[in-house]
């Protein structure tokens, strides 16, 4: 799928964001000059096998800049020994100094085993009470294999010290299994009437991703599901709903609860899982997660009726699956322009 712009649009927002379109020492960074986020710096953590969290949340990122005015900085997974973007690199995100002084997080990761000096930045970050937004893997972020004696090691998904480790303590799931049948029954997503008035669901509508639903089983009671995942019965949003127990009852697809740390401060928490790079060329999904970037960081009140969720530029998402992603790139080759 090819999304564009005409050129004198394009332009204009190059122009408007060019002088912090820049790469940073670790990562990208893309700052907006103006708009409601003016101010507000999100990162963004991108380290996923699977689903392409390295092109989806740079594109995420720069609609967040660009029309909403976020300062956003993007974090990789690098292999240390070419300084190349590399999911499959599971022990190397540089740059998480970054998260000192932001306003919210943006996760799309999975199994990751952070060096204790790499991971102490987003723990004390989530202690500090500040928001997160989870996508799609982060459910089961963190997979301590080598470093058990690490201090973070609880946060590992299948942790019995901290029972669901980060997935199930802080998010309110780890990873259970496939509910749909994965890369072959999609995910419609269904708005909760009951919350249909929320400020993350303005203006949201249509949503659907080729992203099978996840089983999710044991949320926590202080969760409340905004929008639930209908398994449909093939890999087109206009395919009819599977029938039987598969959507009786529907899963929860979308969710926020709060999250009390260490230090006894509360974070808010938003979760979905959705999330692939190929789920967010739906508009109805960029739009809540743009809505959840506002309410994340306490300017509900200023989220558009319809915000601009368009793409800047063109977006052309690898399909998901293990081995998929583009090798070869560097944080410096996502700096705008490009």
């Amino acid at each position: 799928m090819k999304i564009s712009k005409p050129l004198h649009v394009f332009l204009g927002l190059w122009l408007a964001v060019l002088a912090g379109r820049a790469p940073a020492a670790e990562g990208v960074v893309y700052q907006g000059s103006g708009g409601p986020g003016r101010g507000k710096h999100i990162v963004f953590l991108a380290g996923d096998e699977e689903y392409r969290s390295e092109e989806g949340l740079p594109m995420l990122a720069q609609i967040l800049a660009a029309r909403h005015g976020f300062k956003c900085t993007v974090l990789f997974a690098i292999n240390p020994a070419d300084g190349t973007i590399d999911p499959l690199t599971l022990t190397n995100m540089p740059g998480m100094a970054a998260l000192d002084a932001a306003d919210l997080c943006v996760m799309g990761l999975r199994f990751r085993e952070l060096p204790d000096a790499q991971m102490k930045h987003f723990v004390d970050y989530l202690n500090a009470g500040r928001p997160i937004i989870a996508l799609r893997t982060s459910t089961h972020a963190f997979k301590y294999e080598v470093n058990k004696a690490s201090p973070y090691a609880k946060y590992d998904w299948h942790s019995t010290v901290w029972p669901g480790g980060f997935g199930r303590q802080v998010l309110g799931e780890t990873w259970v299994a496939h509910h749909g049948n994965h890369g072959r029954e999609s995910t419609r997503g269904v708005i909760h009437e009951a919350f249909k008035g929320h400020p993350v669901l303005r203006g949201v509508a249509d949503l659907w991703g080729p992203t099978d639903v996840y089983a999710i089983t044991q949320l926590p009671a202080d969760a409340q599901v905004l929008v639930w995942g209908q398994v449909l019965t093939g890999m087109k949003p206009e395919d009819p709903p599977v029938a039987g127990p598969k959507n009786s009852p529907m899963m929860p697809l979308v969710w926020i609860r709060n999250y009390t740390g260490e230090n006894g401060r509360t974070a808010k928490v938003l979760t979905t899982t959705m999330g692939a790079a190929v789920d967010l060329e739906n508009e109805g999904l960029r739009r809540l997660l743009i809505n959840a970037a506002y309410w994340a960081v306490g300017l509900e009140k200023k989220i558009p009726r319809r915000a601009n969720a368009a793409c800047v530029g063109e977006y052309q998402p690898s399909w998901f699956g293990y081995g998929k992603f583009k090798p070869g790139r560097k944080p410096r080759d996502l700096a705008w322009p490009h």
